[in-house]
């Protein structure tokens, strides 16, 4: 898994909570990581209709979705992250024993396996829920 996902549900989160438009060095400061990293992330919650954009010198980033109703599979889902999975693979396809040509495609399934049972739990945790968690009941 990559950090745009982290890096979603903080931005998604924080301007949550301000309320307002707030510009990507801003969102980067906050998060601790750098403004184009923020961007690449943001135009891929835009996309997706997460967040709205305004132009011009007070310009930036808004959060005008409804808190509750904003999951976190949902923010998986626009930055297309992979929450279980491997880069590399064991064995080799050609081989003529059967562990080493057949435990690749085995793993890739129970990753795959993994991966939506992420996204089902993640289904059930909102905005709302994280910024309950970071400020207590009675928020978001």
């Amino acid at each position: 898994m990559t950090s745009e996902f982290g890096i979603a549900v903080h931005a998604l989160t924080f301007l949550n909570h301000k309320q307002a438009t707030v510009s990507s060095e801003q969102l980067a400061h906050n998060i601790c990581t750098h403004p184009a990293r923020v961007r690449k992330v943001m135009a891929k919650l835009k996309k997706h209709g997460l967040v709205e954009t305004r132009e011009g010198a007070e310009g930036g980033y808004l959060f005008t979705r409804d808190p509750a109703g904003v999951t976190l599979r949902q923010v998986g889902d626009a930055v297309a992250v992979q929450f279980v999975g491997t880069a590399w693979r064991s064995g080799d396809a050609d081989m003529d024993c059967l562990v080493a040509s057949g435990m690749a495609d085995i793993m890739d399934g129970i990753y795959s396996e993994l991966d939506g049972l992420c996204r089902e739990r993640l289904a059930s945790y909102t905005i709302a829920d994280i910024d309950r968690r970071i400020f207590g009941p009675g928020t978001a």
